[in-house]
């Protein structure tokens, strides 16, 4: 399966401009048809705490253009959408759409920044999920999810293969990025693919380095740091062998993750 990482400067909430963008630099680009496509948290808006004003609201402009480029390009596509809970509060969401336009998985970030404030505007989600596509079982995660490894063990027990991390992660913290998708993809011998954003916001500054980690660690792609759409090929079977001739996984004790 090839991915796609989707790498740009964002425009401050204004999701018709990112819309432009993205599809100005994948028209540079040569998406295999099959592809996972991935965009990052919040890719239409930036990482904005208003979020009754950046939700999808009835229109779902983003959503709906994260169908229409599924279909455009053959591809399976996951990129972050804002939309309000029941309670008026956010959820910071990755929406996985397949080629055929319908919705695969639908993920509420389970950990939302308390040190940028996101808890004050947004609710955590409450469930891991899983989708499937070219023969993978994908766990979608989203940016701060990454510092909690159990979320990732979960996901693994229940078949995850390959981790989607779509992120905000801005440039001071550029190390940590780096070392945590690499920690994932080894502890938990499966692939990891994180895509982030990259430029300015009124706050940050983020260094992109969207990466795809293989399940021992090995970097097969890393974006740098300008905009742009970076392409990489993970294939299933190195993966399932690893597993198999260094079975680590059959080790875990799942009862030190409820904490017994």
């Amino acid at each position: 399966m090839h991915v796609a990482l989707v790498q740009l400067d964002l425009a401050w909430e204004d999701k018709r401009a990112n819309h432009a963008k993205v599809r100005s630099l994948l028209e540079r680009a040569r998406v295999p048809q099959g592809a996972l496509l991935l965009l990052p948290e919040m890719f239409s808006t930036g990482f904005s705490m208003s979020a009754e004003a950046v939700a999808e609201g009835e229109e779902r402009l983003t959503e709906r253009f994260l169908a229409s480029l599924a279909q455009q390009y053959g591809a399976a596509v996951l990129g972050g959408v804002v939309n309000l809970g029941s309670d008026g509060r956010g959820r910071n969401q990755a929406l996985a759409i397949g080629t055929d336009g319908a919705t695969l998985a639908r993920y509420s970030k389970i950990h939302p920044f308390s040190f940028g404030e996101e808890t004050k505007h947004y609710s955590g989600g409450t469930e891991i999920v899983l989708f499937e596509h070219a023969g993978f079982r994908i766990a979608p995660f989203v940016c701060y999810d990454l510092r909690f490894p159990e979320v990732f063990r979960v996901a693994v027990g229940k078949g995850a293969q390959l981790y989607a991390v779509i992120a905000n992660w801005p440039q001071p913290r550029e190390a940590h990025w780096l070392a945590l998708l690499k920690a994932r993809a080894i502890e938990n011998q499966a692939y990891v693919v994180g895509v982030n954003r990259c430029g300015r916001d009124p706050k940050l500054t983020y260094s992109g380095r969207s990466q795809v980690v293989g399940p021992k660690g090995e970097v097969l792609a890393d974006a740098g740091s300008a905009e742009g759409v970076t392409l990489a090929e993970v294939d299933l079977a190195p993966l399932l062998e690893w597993r198999r001739t260094f079975p680590a996984l059959s080790d875990m004790k799942p009862q030190w993750l409820r904490g017994v």
